[in-house]
């Protein structure tokens, strides 16, 4: 064993503060208020990234502590894949019952793909795009790009950061989108809580929260369907990513910035 691994859980300060952030967020706890036919859903884990950064930038955490945090985010991603994993199991019968709908969804997620890579290629982005737009970036994807790639990886760099910007923004854009979208188009609201199970259960609160306080009559159908939905994409999502997510994401990466290196190859050519 090395010698960071030992100093890692000798590293007490870096385990208080943990500690501390845990609690002080768990005592906060969830918190929503209506914004129209949206909700907006603030829960611990946005607390505690909030904290963690306010931190990163007083005496309270040095660098020792900083480059400890890194390899306890594998640990921690793999806790939450093992989770996952359990979860899948025995909720194979629902997942059949569930119905051709439902099971189809996923093929709908990798239009993040075609919409999100060529922006980022557009914008100067490199492999960092693969991780950022191969999947929505939840647990079981980051656990999937650093088994891949590896935590410092530009792939890795890139699927934290959607990570972490996910885990801000995503429960609040979910639960504003989710309702705004139900109230003025013509689509049943079981179709939105079919698409509020993207396999993040905070996204999915704020989203089917949200069609419920629209469309209070029909609560118990929204959050059937929402979890049927979030468990099929906890439980399929990952295969999708493995088998086509990944390697798509992979294949138009390698095609976009080829046409990208041979139009600036012309530009200098012209130039000279």
């Amino acid at each position: 064993m090395s010698e960071v691994p030992k100093n890692l859980w000798k590293d007490w300060r870096l385990h208080a503060l943990v500690l501390g952030i845990v609690l002080l967020t768990e005592w906060i706890g969830t918190h929503e208020f209506l914004v129209g036919p949206g909700v907006i859903l603030l829960l611990p884990m946005l607390y505690a990234i909030i904290i963690g950064l306010a931190l990163f930038f007083t005496p309270a955490v040095k660098e020792k502590q900083s480059k400890n945090a890194e390899p306890l985010i594998v640990l921690g991603v793999t806790l939450l894949i093992a989770k996952i994993g359990v979860i899948i199991g025995p909720s194979l019968p629902q997942i059949i019952e569930a119905g051709p709908a439902l099971l189809l969804q996923e093929f709908g997620n990798l239009g993040t793909i075609f919409l999100a890579l060529p922006i980022a290629v557009f914008l100067g982005l490199k492999r960092e795009s693969i991780g950022m737009t191969h999947s929505v970036a939840r647990e079981p994807n980051v656990g999937l790009i650093m088994n891949n790639y590896g935590f410092n990886s530009p792939e890795g760099r890139g699927v934290m950061a959607i990570y972490i910007f996910g885990t801000v923004f995503g429960a609040v854009f979910m639960g504003l989108i989710s309702g705004f979208l139900a109230t003025i188009t013509p689509l049943h609201p079981l179709s939105f809580a079919m698409a509020s199970g993207i396999g993040s259960g905070s996204m999915m609160a704020a989203a089917s929260g949200s069609l419920v306080a629209a469309f209070p009559s029909m609560e118990t159908e929204i959050l059937a369907f929402a979890g049927a939905s979030n468990l099929l994409s906890l439980s399929t999502g990952l295969y999708m990513s493995i088998f086509i997510g990944l390697p798509l994401t992979e294949k138009l990466y390698n095609v976009l910035t080829a046409r990208r290196d041979k139009k600036s190859h012309i530009k200098k050519g012209r130039g000279a």
